[in-house]
């Protein structure tokens, strides 16, 4: 794994470092807060390591913030006990400082694992995880915890669990799609509007898990197109950025996990739930055509028909 930052202009080193700096400082008041805690996990419990992982370690990121493109930094954090990836106890006042920070010009995503799940995926041989170890850049290292080394997945196996992610999720997305329609034509636009986020979210985690047998714990739609758009950038013909209001649009999509169930305020009109409907059901023919291609490569692999 890498260890340098070299291959990135000056502005997004400085940035990363702002991110690690507000990271590490962040974890450790919550960690301390309130005396510390008496646990034994909570007082010895240390971020091992931070890695940037996805476009900015490989190199292939893009920078066009006048069209709506700009790539994210993507960063895996390893700790030392599973307890201590809590996004709301350890890490959600990090991320808040980060997005406020005006030093930090791009939107910033973590994944939080504790060392033995990391370890014990890449003895799985999942993709997500060996890929990090093949690209990732570290940014932060507490020597004497090395990662384990990957092992490969059978290719039978790989087929299997691609398969079984792919009916699963499949069956998801229309039968979500399904409750949006039925929503909206009985004019309940919150719910309608719920459905199309939950939709979403299932259409991106069939592609990641068809592709590297990964899904974060997170709702943030943004968060996971970034993850998916990131490994196929074909993707991102679901979700047009050139114009300004096809981007509330996906922010009003966004919101909907949470303010179309608990807020009085939300509201998503007709027009832009159609426009939503259509690029949803876009979004579910792209990962249905990717995931049979990825299906298809992992069978050549086994020689099967």
């Amino acid at each position: 794994m890498q260890s340098d930052l070299h291959h990135l202009p000056e502005r997004q080193q400085r940035e990363l470092e702002r991110v690690r700096e507000i990271l590490l400082a962040g974890f450790e008041a919550a960690r301390s807060g309130g005396g510390g805690g008496t646990q034994e996990w909570r007082r010895g419990g240390r971020v091992l390591k931070i890695i940037l992982f996805g476009s900015y370690a490989r190199g292939d990121w893009v920078d066009e913030p006048e069209n709506g493109y700009l790539s994210d930094f993507d960063l895996l954090i390893v700790v030392n006990h599973e307890k201590l990836t809590n996004i709301a106890d350890y890490w959600w006042a990090s991320e808040d400082q980060i997005l406020r920070d005006p030093a930090i010009g791009r939107t910033v995503n973590i994944i939080v694992h504790d060392l033995h799940e990391v370890n014990d995926a890449l003895r799985r041989g999942e993709y997500f995880w060996t890929d990090i170890v093949r690209d990732g850049v570290s940014l932060y290292e507490i020597p004497g915890h090395p990662l384990a080394a990957p092992q490969p997945m059978t290719p039978t196996d790989a087929v299997e669990t691609a398969l079984r992610y792919q009916g699963h999720w499949t069956n998801q997305i229309r039968d979500l799609l399904k409750g949006a329609d039925i929503y909206a034509a009985q004019g309940n636009r919150k719910l309608a509007a719920f459905s199309l986020h939950q939709a979403v979210e299932a259409a991106y985690a069939c592609y990641l898990l068809v592709h590297t047998f990964y899904f974060p714990r997170s709702h943030n739609i943004k968060f996971l197109r970034s993850l998916a758009e990131d490994s196929d950038t074909r993707l991102v013909q679901a979700w047009p950025r050139d114009e300004r209001a096809d981007r509330r649009r996906f922010e009003l999509l966004k919101r909907a996990y949470v303010e179309a169930r608990y807020s009085d305020q939300y509201d998503a009109l007709s027009e832009d739930l159609e426009w939503l409907v259509e690029r949803a059901r876009m979004l579910q023919d792209l990962v249905a055509d990717r995931c049979q291609t990825r299906i298809g490569q992992l069978k050549a692999t086994t020689h099967q028909d």
